[in-house]
């Protein structure tokens, strides 16, 4: 099956969820009862308690670090270590493996997908680079009792997974943490141009919204 095909396909078989339902899914998201939270808080717990040190990344990163959106997983950085160790204690038992997918894993109670990112493994295709997953402990910080991947760290990952949703991510990023391009240089050099370009999207949206807003001329 070719990519556009396998596209149309999950075009036409994706679930119909109507919009009220939706809508009750993002509120419910947004108040942090939803089973997104739900299954982060669980794997929280279960890490924590097995000394299993974690950050984490992904959409439930972006909006620890202020740019509130939706996300339909939870995404964990482990170390090589850490990774064995939650597969020994809760694969088979609180995870499902996913086959074909040696990192993914759907929680048995909610059903959610949880990714597992790799110290030393790298970001995007996977492929070896510039920029490799490193040590939760090196990268993290507190927030709201959470241990969550560093604003920069977050960053530099989204960028270097080159995918235009990230991309978007990181825009507004830029935007609600108020950064500019001297934030630039404190990430990799082989992120800084892409980080640049960012920055410069957030300019050209901010200036077609102000645009927009003002009264036509008489």
């Amino acid at each position: 099956m070719t990519q556009a095909q396998t596209i149309r396909w999950l075009n036409t078989n994706r679930p119909t969820v109507r919009f009220r339902d939706r809508l009750k899914e993002i509120d419910l998201f947004f108040q942090g009862r939803d089973p997104v939270h739900q299954t982060m808080r669980r794997l929280v717990r279960r890490l924590d308690k097995a000394g299993i040190s974690y950050a984490i990344v992904g959409g439930m990163a972006v909006n620890a670090h202020h740019y509130r959106r939706t996300t339909g997983d939870v995404d964990f950085l482990l170390t090589a270590l850490g990774f064995k160790d939650f597969r020994n204690k809760f694969v088979g038992k609180n995870y499902d493996p996913i086959p074909g997918r040696p990192l993914r894993f759907r929680d048995r109670v909610s059903g959610v997908t949880v990714d597992i990112l790799v110290t030393g493994l790298f970001p995007g295709t996977g492929k070896p680079g510039p920029i490799a997953y490193l040590d939760p402990e090196k990268v993290r910080e507190s927030i709201d009792r959470y241990q969550i991947v560093n604003l920069k760290t977050l960053i530099q990952l989204k960028l270097a997974d080159r995918r235009y949703r990230d991309f978007g991510d990181v825009v507004e990023l830029i935007r609600f943490n108020h950064l500019d391009d001297s934030f630039a240089q404190g990430l990799h050099p082989s992120v800084r141009g892409d980080y640049i370009e960012c920055v410069e999207e957030k300019q050209r949206e901010d200036c077609h919204e102000s645009r927009r807003q003002l009264p036509p001329e008489d």
